[in-house]
């Protein structure tokens, strides 16, 4: 097998530290440490060694659990370390003979994953209060650079051996897709031209001159290396106002039951039609308020959000033709408005806790965002779309509510639908949702806490349209099998340029960038050609005629 065929149940996203095969992790104090040791032979297909700590997607999945284990379990770390277990590299990026032998699905899916765990390592230093540290004493090579770029800060080894480089272009015939580019010039400020030549030069930057470009924030001798990471690590974690002694919140092993067509959680259950192509979601809300450090990832706020994390990832990945998601909810929308309120408060007010929910539920919801399906939210009798669900339909591309009388559903905003859950392009869904009409986002600050009928909500513009009990059936049948009918290539590119509009960021730079060039690159016979040379002493040849 390789990663052409893998598909459900080959991927499953849910792991835990006993089971890592790639990564070490170990804390003391304030600081944990995050060893990248790649097992040569443990790649997530048969096919390829991940030789010099090259990665694919099943490190990336352990990456992304210690990344969820260290914010919640973790309480008391501030910094966290990166480094390498090989005395040779820091890493030498993603396995090139993976990306060579991986369908182009699988190499965008993979790259989205990465970039999206990489963009909550940068996430977590402003909203959470835990920075990140790249140690590079070894060559850190095209994603393994791209994983320090992800970090707060970079030290690299002064031993005229290590280097960073990004050599996707002079070597493979691509580009760095996990956002590599764009963090040079908008996050770092490198200057445009000393980025162009560090992209075309295969053996990269070392000491002095990554320094001098921006490269890299910190140079040291090998001998001085383990003084200076102690002391960086320390004033990096000065003024983080996580908790010293804080008691964590152990991420138990999600309950899934899966039969090959529906994935069942404790709040989340999604149906999978693969003949009409659709996966039918639904969450459950919450019936009562609850202590959510004492229930932890039993709370329906932490739980829930896993869930839809897991299974979004899953049929992402495991379900390419799935490519339509129709989401309902169930529960009592005032219930679950009264815990969306109750966990804004507490984050704001400074619980560490309650400050992470928020943080992870706003992730998970960007997922839908940058996901390539079309999404259709159904408000109906019994809905609970409210608080963080009802930013599932905010995010959705349409939203039919059933009018159907007295008897009908309604949505319910919390204030935290108003600045908890922004976009990648820093706006709430209300505000890229009235980017037309300034204001109006803003005066529907008066309707927090009202119960908002059918015919209300279309009036408001909350969604797309409200049928009457005659209608609903109808529209809501045509408006699934439109979208079965039309290029799914075409959905994902029209989907990707509605979903993001007003002000660009590094964040809808770095997807709007892999949804576009890096999907057209990897499809070029070029980068076809030099991926599949990789390794073999050949030089690719390269079509010179620029498209």
């Amino acid at each position: 097998m390789d990663a052409r065929t893998a598909t459900a149940p080959t991927v499953d996203f849910r792991t835990e530290p006993a089971r890592y095969r790639h990564w070490r992790l170990a804390t003391e104090g304030r600081v944990a440490t995050l060893t990248l040791d790649v097992d040569e032979s443990g790649g997530l297909v048969p096919g390829y060694p991940l030789k010099l700590n090259s990665y694919d997607l099943g490190v990336d999945i352990e990456l992304y659990d210690a990344a969820q284990r260290l914010r919640f379990e973790h309480p008391e770390v501030a910094v966290v370390v990166v480094r390498s277990g090989n005395d040779k590299v820091f890493s030498a990026g993603a396995n090139i003979r993976m990306l060579a032998s991986s369908s182009h699905a699988w190499k965008v899916n993979f790259c989205k994953f990465t970039n999206e765990t990489r963009n909550g390592i940068e996430d977590t230093a402003s909203c959470c209060g835990q920075r990140w540290l790249a140690v590079l004493d070894g060559t850190a090579s095209g994603g393994g650079y791209e994983l320090a770029l992800a970090c707060d800060h970079i030290i690299l080894v002064d031993d005229g051996n290590a280097a960073v480089s990004l050599p996707e272009v002079p070597l493979l015939g691509v580009l760095p897709g996990t956002g590599g580019l764009t963090r040079l010039v908008d996050k770092r400020g490198v200057r445009r031209d000393l980025a162009d030549a560090f992209a075309t030069r295969a053996e990269g930057v070392r000491g002095r001159a990554a320094l001098e470009w921006g490269l890299v924030d910190e140079l040291c001798t090998r001998r001085q290396l383990d003084d200076v990471v102690r002391d960086r690590a320390a004033a990096m974690a000065a003024p983080s106002d996580r908790p010293v002694a804080g008691r964590g919140v152990a991420l138990t092993p999600l309950e899934r039951e899966d039969d090959g067509g529906t994935v069942r959680y404790r709040n989340v259950v999604a149906q999978v039609d693969r003949d009409a192509a659709v996966a039918n979601i639904t969450v459950t809300g919450p019936s009562a308020p609850e202590d959510l450090l004492g229930a932890g990832a039993a709370s329906w706020v932490l739980g829930t959000a896993r869930e839809l994390d897991d299974v979004i990832l899953h049929l992402r990945t495991n379900e390419l033709a799935v490519g339509t998601w129709v989401v309902r909810t169930r529960g009592d929308p005032g219930a679950l408005a009264a815990v969306d309120e109750a966990l804004v408060a507490a984050s704001s007010s400074g619980d560490w806790l309650a400050r992470e929910v928020v943080a992870f539920w706003k992730r998970v919801l960007k997922r839908v965002d940058v996901t390539s399906r079309s999404v259709i939210a159904l408000v109906e009798p019994g809905s609970c779309f409210a608080g963080p669900l009802l930013e599932l339909a905010l995010a959705a591309d349409r939203t039919y509510m059933l009018d159907g009388g007295d008897a009908g559903p309604v949505l319910r905003l919390t204030a935290a639908n108003f600045g908890a859950y922004p976009m990648a392009n820093g706006l709430t869904r209300l505000e890229t949702r009235f980017l037309g009409a300034p204001g109006a986002a803003a005066a529907l600050r008066a309707q927090v806490g009202a119960a908002i009928g059918p015919a209300r909500a279309d009036e408001l513009g909350l969604v797309t349209a409200a049928p009457d009990d005659i209608d609903w059936d109808d529209e809501v049948r045509l408006a699934i099998e439109e979208r079965a009918s039309f290029s799914p290539d075409a959905l994902s590119a029209m989907e990707a340029n509605l979903r993001f509009a007003g002000p660009e960021t590094l964040e809808t730079k770095i997807f709007g960038r892999l949804s576009a060039w890096q999907n057209w690159v990897f499809q070029r016979p070029n980068a076809l050609g030099a991926l599949g040379a990789y390794g073999t002493g050949h030089r690719p040849s390269f079509d010179p005629e620029r498209v």
